[in-house]
Protein backbone atom coordinates (compact mmCIF):
# COMPACT_ATOMS: atom_id res chain seq x y z
CA UNK A 1 0.00 0.00 0.00
CA UNK A 2 2.92 2.23 1.12
CA UNK A 3 4.81 1.93 -2.52
CA UNK A 4 1.48 1.82 -4.43
CA UNK A 5 0.73 5.42 -2.52
CA UNK A 6 4.09 6.86 -3.01
CA UNK A 7 3.95 6.32 -6.88
CA UNK A 8 0.42 7.67 -7.21
CA UNK A 9 1.66 10.74 -4.97
CA UNK A 10 5.42 11.10 -7.28
CA UNK A 11 2.90 10.80 -10.66
CA UNK A 12 0.26 13.58 -9.09
CA UNK A 13 3.30 16.02 -8.42
CA UNK A 14 5.02 15.06 -11.75
CA UNK A 15 1.71 16.03 -13.97
CA UNK A 16 0.93 19.14 -11.59
CA UNK A 17 4.72 20.62 -12.81
CA UNK A 18 3.78 19.47 -16.31
CA UNK A 19 0.53 21.73 -15.85
CA UNK A 20 2.24 23.90 -13.92
CA UNK A 21 4.84 25.03 -16.69
CA UNK A 22 2.35 25.07 -19.34
CA UNK A 23 -0.40 27.35 -18.03
CA UNK A 24 3.05 29.58 -17.26
CA UNK A 25 3.11 29.51 -20.87
CA UNK A 26 0.04 30.18 -21.88
CA UNK A 27 -0.33 33.27 -18.99
CA UNK A 28 2.46 35.03 -21.26
CA UNK A 29 -0.29 35.48 -23.85
CA UNK A 30 -3.60 36.22 -22.22
CA UNK A 31 -3.85 39.52 -20.07
CA UNK A 32 -4.79 40.02 -16.59
CA UNK A 33 -5.92 43.59 -16.56
CA UNK A 34 -6.02 46.62 -18.64
CA UNK A 35 -3.01 48.01 -20.74
CA UNK A 36 -1.37 49.86 -18.02
CA UNK A 37 -1.78 47.90 -15.14
CA UNK A 38 -1.10 50.03 -12.40
CA UNK A 39 -1.48 53.36 -13.99
CA UNK A 40 -4.46 52.85 -16.04
CA UNK A 41 -7.58 55.12 -15.04
CA UNK A 42 -9.90 53.21 -13.70
CA UNK A 43 -12.94 54.57 -16.78
CA UNK A 44 -10.02 52.50 -19.12
CA UNK A 45 -10.23 49.83 -16.75
CA UNK A 46 -13.79 49.50 -16.47
CA UNK A 47 -14.71 49.96 -20.70
CA UNK A 48 -11.82 47.05 -21.07
CA UNK A 49 -13.35 44.72 -18.99
CA UNK A 50 -16.39 45.26 -20.02
CA UNK A 51 -15.18 44.71 -23.98
CA UNK A 52 -12.53 42.10 -23.34
CA UNK A 53 -14.38 39.98 -20.11
CA UNK A 54 -13.77 36.55 -21.76
CA UNK A 55 -10.18 37.26 -21.96
CA UNK A 56 -9.88 38.00 -18.74
CA UNK A 57 -12.10 35.73 -17.75
CA UNK A 58 -10.05 32.48 -19.03
CA UNK A 59 -6.68 34.24 -18.08
CA UNK A 60 -7.74 34.33 -14.56
CA UNK A 61 -9.47 30.81 -15.01
CA UNK A 62 -5.78 29.75 -16.30
CA UNK A 63 -3.99 31.22 -13.52
CA UNK A 64 -6.40 29.16 -11.04
CA UNK A 65 -5.36 26.07 -12.53
CA UNK A 66 -2.04 27.34 -12.33
CA UNK A 67 -1.81 27.75 -8.71
CA UNK A 68 -3.55 24.58 -7.83
CA UNK A 69 -0.87 22.36 -10.40
CA UNK A 70 2.05 24.41 -7.98
CA UNK A 71 -0.05 23.18 -5.35
CA UNK A 72 -0.16 19.91 -6.43
CA UNK A 73 3.84 19.95 -6.94
CA UNK A 74 4.10 21.60 -3.57
CA UNK A 75 2.22 18.43 -2.27
CA UNK A 76 4.70 16.56 -3.69
CA UNK A 77 7.41 17.87 -2.46
CA UNK A 78 5.92 17.69 1.60
CA UNK A 79 5.57 13.60 0.61
CA UNK A 80 9.27 13.49 -0.82
CA UNK A 81 10.51 14.59 2.66
CA UNK A 82 8.02 12.49 4.48
CA UNK A 83 10.78 10.22 5.42
CA UNK A 84 14.08 12.22 6.13
CA UNK A 85 10.97 14.81 8.48
CA UNK A 86 7.60 13.59 9.30
CA UNK A 87 6.61 16.67 11.13
CA UNK A 88 7.83 19.87 8.94
CA UNK A 89 5.96 17.63 5.76
CA UNK A 90 2.76 17.59 7.91
CA UNK A 91 3.39 21.32 8.70
CA UNK A 92 4.48 21.37 5.37
CA UNK A 93 1.59 19.98 3.57
CA UNK A 94 -1.00 22.51 5.97
CA UNK A 95 0.89 25.32 4.35
CA UNK A 96 0.43 24.71 0.98
CA UNK A 97 -3.59 24.14 1.74
CA UNK A 98 -3.63 27.49 3.51
CA UNK A 99 -2.09 28.64 0.53
CA UNK A 100 -4.93 27.39 -1.87
CA UNK A 101 -7.48 29.26 0.44
CA UNK A 102 -5.63 32.53 0.18
CA UNK A 103 -5.08 32.31 -3.72
CA UNK A 104 -8.74 31.03 -4.79
CA UNK A 105 -10.16 33.56 -3.15
CA UNK A 106 -8.93 36.90 -5.11
CA UNK A 107 -8.81 34.63 -8.21
CA UNK A 108 -12.23 33.50 -7.91
CA UNK A 109 -13.56 36.87 -7.76
CA UNK A 110 -11.86 37.65 -10.65
CA UNK A 111 -13.79 35.20 -12.85
CA UNK A 112 -16.74 36.06 -11.30
CA UNK A 113 -17.13 39.43 -9.28
CA UNK A 114 -15.41 41.62 -11.18
CA UNK A 115 -16.30 41.11 -14.49
CA UNK A 116 -19.83 41.64 -13.11
CA UNK A 117 -18.91 44.68 -11.68
CA UNK A 118 -17.76 45.94 -15.07
CA UNK A 119 -20.77 44.91 -16.64
CA UNK A 120 -23.03 46.44 -14.22
CA UNK A 121 -21.07 50.16 -14.31
CA UNK A 122 -21.03 50.30 -18.02
CA UNK A 123 -24.36 49.56 -18.35
CA UNK A 124 -25.49 51.78 -15.71
CA UNK A 125 -27.66 49.33 -13.90
CA UNK A 126 -29.46 48.88 -10.34
CA UNK A 127 -25.67 48.78 -7.56
CA UNK A 128 -23.77 50.73 -10.28
CA UNK A 129 -23.18 52.75 -7.28
CA UNK A 130 -22.43 50.42 -4.99
CA UNK A 131 -20.22 48.49 -8.11
CA UNK A 132 -17.66 51.37 -8.57
CA UNK A 133 -16.44 51.76 -5.65
CA UNK A 134 -16.07 47.86 -5.38
CA UNK A 135 -14.30 47.67 -8.91
CA UNK A 136 -12.19 49.65 -7.22
CA UNK A 137 -10.94 47.96 -4.06
CA UNK A 138 -10.56 44.60 -6.38
CA UNK A 139 -8.43 46.01 -8.91
CA UNK A 140 -5.80 43.11 -9.65
CA UNK A 141 -2.56 45.56 -10.29
CA UNK A 142 -2.48 47.51 -7.33
CA UNK A 143 -0.04 45.93 -5.09
CA UNK A 144 -2.00 47.68 -1.72
CA UNK A 145 -5.45 46.51 -2.97
CA UNK A 146 -7.87 44.33 -1.00
CA UNK A 147 -7.08 41.81 -4.04
CA UNK A 148 -3.69 41.59 -4.05
CA UNK A 149 -3.30 41.34 -0.35
CA UNK A 150 -4.79 38.46 -0.70
CA UNK A 151 -2.19 37.05 -3.73
CA UNK A 152 0.94 38.65 -1.89
CA UNK A 153 -0.47 36.20 1.44
CA UNK A 154 -0.66 33.25 -0.70
CA UNK A 155 3.46 33.76 -1.60
CA UNK A 156 4.13 34.63 1.81
CA UNK A 157 2.96 31.11 2.99
CA UNK A 158 5.08 29.69 -0.23
CA UNK A 159 7.69 31.82 1.36
CA UNK A 160 7.25 29.32 4.73
CA UNK A 161 6.83 26.79 2.94
CA UNK A 162 10.16 26.93 1.25
CA UNK A 163 11.85 27.36 4.80
CA UNK A 164 9.94 24.15 6.17
CA UNK A 165 10.85 22.14 2.93
CA UNK A 166 14.71 23.01 1.58
CA UNK A 167 16.61 21.34 4.44
CA UNK A 168 15.04 18.19 4.42
CA UNK A 169 14.58 17.96 0.73
CA UNK A 170 18.20 18.69 -0.08
CA UNK A 171 20.12 15.23 -1.35
CA UNK A 172 19.37 12.37 -3.35
CA UNK A 173 19.30 13.39 -7.21
CA UNK A 174 20.79 16.65 -8.58
CA UNK A 175 17.32 17.79 -9.57
CA UNK A 176 15.95 17.52 -5.57
CA UNK A 177 19.56 19.76 -4.99
CA UNK A 178 18.34 21.82 -7.22
CA UNK A 179 14.98 22.73 -6.03
CA UNK A 180 15.56 22.67 -2.00
CA UNK A 181 18.23 25.28 -3.06
CA UNK A 182 16.00 27.46 -4.98
CA UNK A 183 13.11 27.02 -3.23
CA UNK A 184 14.93 27.50 0.03
CA UNK A 185 16.59 30.76 -1.39
CA UNK A 186 13.04 31.86 -2.45
CA UNK A 187 11.83 31.51 1.09
CA UNK A 188 14.73 34.03 2.36
CA UNK A 189 14.40 36.51 -0.35
CA UNK A 190 10.58 36.46 0.30
CA UNK A 191 11.29 37.25 3.81
CA UNK A 192 13.44 39.44 3.37
CA UNK A 193 11.64 41.39 0.91
CA UNK A 194 8.95 41.92 3.89
CA UNK A 195 10.93 42.80 6.08
CA UNK A 196 12.15 45.98 3.89
CA UNK A 197 9.03 46.61 2.95
CA UNK A 198 7.41 46.76 6.32
CA UNK A 199 10.67 48.87 7.42
CA UNK A 200 9.63 51.27 4.24
CA UNK A 201 12.65 50.46 2.25
CA UNK A 202 10.21 49.36 -0.72
CA UNK A 203 8.01 51.97 -2.11
CA UNK A 204 4.24 50.53 -3.19
CA UNK A 205 5.31 51.35 -6.81
CA UNK A 206 8.18 48.89 -6.47
CA UNK A 207 5.91 46.38 -5.27
CA UNK A 208 5.39 44.15 -7.92
CA UNK A 209 8.81 44.18 -9.38
CA UNK A 210 10.23 42.94 -6.34
CA UNK A 211 8.06 40.52 -5.14
CA UNK A 212 6.88 38.95 -8.25
CA UNK A 213 10.57 39.01 -9.40
CA UNK A 214 11.17 36.86 -6.91
CA UNK A 215 8.46 34.28 -7.74
CA UNK A 216 9.97 33.72 -10.82
CA UNK A 217 12.37 31.14 -8.62
CA UNK A 218 9.28 29.36 -8.72
CA UNK A 219 9.17 28.32 -11.89
CA UNK A 220 13.09 26.67 -11.92
CA UNK A 221 11.48 24.35 -8.53
CA UNK A 222 8.48 23.03 -10.78
CA UNK A 223 11.15 22.16 -13.60
CA UNK A 224 13.49 20.81 -11.25
CA UNK A 225 11.23 18.62 -9.37
CA UNK A 226 9.56 17.32 -12.83
CA UNK A 227 12.55 15.63 -13.16
CA UNK A 228 12.83 14.20 -8.99
CA UNK A 229 9.70 12.73 -10.07
CA UNK A 230 10.08 11.43 -12.77
CA UNK A 231 13.24 9.21 -11.01
CA UNK A 232 11.03 8.82 -8.00
CA UNK A 233 8.25 7.18 -10.24
CA UNK A 234 10.73 4.96 -12.20
CA UNK A 235 13.52 4.11 -8.79
CA UNK A 236 12.62 0.45 -7.49
CA UNK A 237 10.44 0.05 -4.51
CA UNK A 238 11.84 0.50 -1.48
CA UNK A 239 12.19 -2.80 0.70
CA UNK A 240 9.11 -4.31 2.12
CA UNK A 241 8.29 -6.63 5.10
CA UNK A 242 7.60 -9.91 3.60
CA UNK A 243 4.16 -11.56 3.22
CA UNK A 244 3.62 -13.64 6.10
CA UNK A 245 1.43 -16.01 3.62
Amino acid sequence: MTTTLGLQINRFGFWSAIIAIATTIISFFIPLDAPGGYTAEHADRVAWLSANSGTFILGWVNQIIAMLSLSGVFFGIAWQIATRNPLRAVIAAMVVLISVVAFIIPKFMAVWTIPLLAQTISNGAVGAELADPLLRLLNVSIPFSLYTSFDYLGFWLYGVFGLLVAGPLYGGTTSAKIAAVTIGVFGLMYHGLLASLLLGAIAPIDIESSFLGVAGLLLIVVVAMTFTFRHAMIAPPLATVDDPR
